[in-house]
Formats: C-alpha cells, structure tokens, sequence
C-alpha cells in the first residue's frame, strides 16, 4: 500500500469543526455505510461528514459485538449512530464510541422498521420526548464528543407542528446541540421501511420553521435530497446542513466528487478514475485481512452512474467480484470498460 493510502486525512480537531463537515454529511444506511463505503466515500470528499450504519447499544454492551465499530483513521470526520432506548446502557455504548475514536455520537430516532420498534427505539422514540432527552443526557455525561440526534418530523397521527417543537426543546435542554431532521412523518404501522422513505410527504417547510424558532441549535435537512443543487438551496435559506442518503450511494460521483468545492468552497473536484486507483491499496489490503472483493466492489458500482462506460463497470464487477480468486486486476479490467471509452 503506498504512503498517500496510508496516510490518514487530518482529523478535525474540535466541534466546530465536525460542525462545518456537516454542512455536508452521507446518511447513515443499514447495509450500504460500512467501513468500506465511508473509506470510498472519504476518497470522493475531503470535507463531508460521514455516519456509520446503525449499531444498537445492546449489541455493544450486552453482545460485546466491539468489532462493530471498526474503522480507519482515513474515513475521519466520522460519527457513529447508535440505536437504544436505555439511558444507562447508550451511556456505556458511547462511551465505546468515544474510545474508538469517533468523532461524534448520534441517536437514531428516525428508523421505522418493525425490529427497531420491537426494541422500543427509532421512530418511535419520537413519541417519548422526555425519554430521548433522559438518553441524551446520560450520554453527555459520559462522552467528550459531540451528542446529536436524527429524528422524523412525527410518526403515525402525530402533528409534527405541535410534537416537533417539543421534541427539540426537550433534547436541547438535554445538551443536544445538533439534529439532523428527516422531513417525512413514519408510519410506524401500514409501511414498509422502503415505504417510508418514499410515501409520506415531504415537508421542507416545517424543518426550516425549527431553524427560526430553534436558532441555537445546529439543524441538518434529510429526506428526498438528490443532488447537491437541490442541496445548496436549503443551505442559503439558513439551515446548517443537508444529509444526504441514497442519491450519494448510488451516485456517489455526482454529489461527493463535487461537493467540497461546491460546498465547502475548499479544493477542487475529485476524479473518480482516480479515486478508483486510489481504492486498488486499499482492496490489496484488506483482502490480505480477509475481506471478499465483492465486499468492498459492491460500494463502487455507481461510482460512474450516467458516463460512458457505466453499465460494463458495473456488469465486471457484478459478475465477477464474488468469485473465487477474484482480485484487483478485475477492478482494473472493469476500469478499463470506462477510460477506455473516455479515451
């Protein structure tokens, strides 16, 4: 591997600065934000705040699952989400977090999904207002970094315009600071996670209505953003910062190769070819520690969505990255699917 995969980027060195990567962050998404895409992820942009997937608290402290939360010192800023509902016991699994060395701890209140729900934590936390602020507290008290929160807008029957409000008032008094804020509603019963995602209606309005009425508090958009023009725009209206999901896994050339002068206003736009030759170190060494190809390949297949040449990366890899003896030298076959046409 050479000295510059090796060499870490810097790590910020206060909350102020872990505030200004989140003018720009990647959602934390089950299955799709391990260790490998917030590396590849980390390569595409210098700036951008990145988040792991969810890792509940019992896992962590009655599982011992610790080898959850490993990562590289190159995916830095990076913040580790947790799922819980126990004060005490996401007090013990951040204080893990914090001695691994992440750069923030977040509370998932916004996963809908029926196994989240069955833990009495996600969405439906948005329904104990007091509770969430009981859980933040124990985990400012046992951590230095930052404690934030990722909620919905309300879930089921709820009128975001009366629980909203309160929800935020209740965690910052709590000593929550930042919250990123998906501007859905979940339907905790009648749909399904995907559903979620897609059905219930977007209400932008309300979550710049939360920066006017909470103006101390840091505020994150997320929910339905696709592109960073339609981010810049949320951005200049005077929230803090935009999350972004789906649209920067799939396309993760469009939004984070661009983003860090677009919005950061700091260097210049990362070339994915490039960055593909910057992944070959990487996949070398984490095979040599056992990793499957397609393990890491899987988060790479989007990496030229919309160019020339795009759908044979993606078939190269598809087809091949799962079979036995499968290597780097296919990534550099798929590439040339695209410098080839390029050329």
């Amino acid at each position: 591997m050479t000295d510059q995969i090796n060499a870490p980027f810097p790590r910020p060195a206060d909350a102020n600065a872990i505030r200004q990567a989140a003018r720009l962050s990647v959602a934390p998404m089950m299955d799709w934000t391990d260790r490998h895409c917030r590396y590849l992820h980390r390569l595409l942009s210098h700036e951008a705040l990145l988040y792991t997937e969810m890792v509940t608290a019992p896992a962590l402290v009655r599982g011992g699952a610790l080898h959850l939360l490993d990562h590289s010192p190159q995916e830095y800023p990076v913040a580790l989400q947790l799922g819980g509902s126990d004060p005490a016991e996401l007090a013990q699994a951040a204080a893990f977090g914090a001695e691994a060395g992440y750069d923030e701890i977040n509370l998932n209140c916004g996963c809908p999904s029926d196994r989240v729900q069955s833990g009495a934590f996600g969405a439906v936390l948005m329904k104990s207002p007091d509770l969430v602020a009981e859980c933040v507290a124990a985990m400012r008290a046992k951590v230095d970094v930052e404690v934030t929160v990722k909620c919905r807008i309300g879930v089921d029957d709820q009128d975001p315009q009366e629980v909203l409000p309160v929800f935020l008032e209740r965690i910052a008094a709590a000593g929550c600071e930042r919250v990123t804020i998906h501007a859905r509603k979940a339907w905790l019963k009648g749909l399904s996670p995907k559903e979620n995602r897609d059905i219930p209606p977007l209400d932008y309005e309300i979550v710049h209505q939360m920066k006017a009425e909470f103006p101390q508090l840091h505020i994150s958009l997320n929910g339905g953003v696709a592109s960073l023009d339609e981010a810049l725009p949320h951005l200049e209206r005077g929230l803090d910062g935009v999350m972004i999901g789906r649209a920067a896994y799939h396309q993760p050339s469009d939004i984070l190769s661009q983003a860090d002068p677009l919005i950061f206003g700091t260097g210049s736009a990362t070339d994915p070819v490039a960055v593909v030759g910057q992944m070959l170190g990487y996949i070398d060494d984490q095979m040599a520690q056992g990793a499957r190809l397609h393990q890491i390949t899987r988060h790479m297949l989007g990496l030229f969505a919309g160019r020339p040449g795009a759908r044979n990366w993606r078939r190269v890899l598809s087809e091949g990255a799962s079979r036995p003896g499968a290597d780097t030298r296919l990534v550099e076959t798929a590439l040339e699917q695209v410098t080839g046409i390029a050329a």
